[in-house]
């Protein structure tokens, strides 16, 4: 069952619930997206008390850009997180490589589940780099892929949904008013994912939205109808 928030710092929470999952293992392996959001839970993570020493990272997804380009989902990473804290493994998508190539490397790193997948979700619903109409996102064998994003003219390097669906928890972080309408089309359209990739994960997620993200929300998608997280 999904648990969803409205909470004014979702970042913050979000932030939370991860590193409260992951303190009582003793090698947990955590995957993060990219995007605006997430810099903020970045943050806001590097300042709290955590061994980091013990943490693999993997990364959702990546674009076809080398790991200083200002596109890179590693370099965003690196800056809000990697710069302050040392994990005891991290474990980059090469996105320099030819996604086929950093595609098919970074599946070899990649363990046998994650203990937590952390999403973001745009405005057309997609969640890692599985857009809208992509096959990919039926793909319930590989575990990472290079796609070719037609909307984008770009390839990209992403998890596939088997490795995102098989993990121990995922959480979901979504703010701002243009996700409000996506959202209210996720939780109450018929289910689709190949129109609303995020929506694979609608059962096993943990949302962690702002108020306007949730603005069109019923109240009962946002208390009792999914309890809170």
């Amino acid at each position: 069952m999904s648990r969803v928030a409205a909470a004014p710092d979702p970042a913050a929470a979000c932030g939370r619930f991860i590193l409260d999952t992951l303190a009582p293992l003793p090698h947990p392996t955590l995957a993060v997206s990219g995007g605006s959001s997430p810099r903020k839970m970045f943050e806001w993570m590097a300042a709290q008390d955590f061994d980091w020493s013990k943490l693999h990272l993997y990364w959702v997804d990546e674009r076809a850009v080398p790991p200083d380009h200002a596109d890179s989902n590693y370099r965003m990473t690196r800056e809000a997180l990697l710069d302050t804290v040392r994990p005891g493994s991290v474990h980059r998508i090469l996105g320099e490589l030819p996604p086929a190539e950093a595609a098919t490397r970074y599946t070899m790193e990649l363990p046998a589940r994650f203990d937590v997948v952390h999403l973001g979700m745009g405005a057309d619903a997609h969640t890692a780099s599985l857009f809208p109409g992509l096959a990919e996102i039926e793909d319930r064998e590989g575990r990472a892929a290079a796609v070719w994003v037609p909307k984008l003219n770009a390839h990209r390097v992403t998890l596939l949904p088997r490795m995102i669906l098989d993990a121990g928890e995922i959480a979901v972080l979504a703010a701002g008013a243009d996700k409000a309408k996506t959202l209210l089309e996720v939780f109450t359209e018929p289910r689709d994912p190949i129109v609303r990739p995020i929506q694979m994960a609608l059962d096993r997620a943990n949302w962690f939205l702002d108020p306007a993200a949730a603005a069109l929300l019923p109240i009962a998608v946002t208390t009792t109808g999914s309890g809170t997280a």
